[in-house]
């Protein structure tokens, strides 16, 4: 059941590769990958990080779930090596204020920019 509320919509930055949120990037998924393959790798990557909630005390079930959630990240290409080709360094998790992004959300206004911090 909705309630009601609109969800809340991230700024992604202008070559479209991360988004921004509490004002750090991060990584988008790839977007050369193909709907069907998209959305079974967010439903992998869903379940794991149930696996990981679920996990609790359990060390060995904990570190299997985590490694199920970095398995599906990087499937997504939202970790590992990076899905662009021009040679542009990968930022994920980076402060965007500390970035070449900076200005661009210096720039942002209203609802956008309030979002991302």
């Amino acid at each position: 059941m909705s309630s009601g509320k609109k969800p809340r919509s991230y700024p992604d930055t202008p070559d479209g590769r991360y988004f921004v949120v509490r004002g750090r990037l991060w990584r988008k998924s790839d977007p050369s990958l193909d709907e069907e393959t998209r959305i079974r790798l967010v439903k992998e990557l869903m379940a794991a990080r149930r696996a990981v909630r679920q996990a609790k005390s359990d060390r060995v079930a904990l570190a299997q779930a985590r490694a199920r959630v970095d398995e599906a990240k990087i499937a997504l290409g939202e970790r590992g090596k990076v899905w662009w080709d021009d040679g542009e360094p990968d930022l994920n998790r980076h402060l965007v204020k500390n970035t070449a992004y900076a200005a661009w959300f210096s720039r942002l206004a209203g609802e956008d920019r309030a979002n991302g911090e």
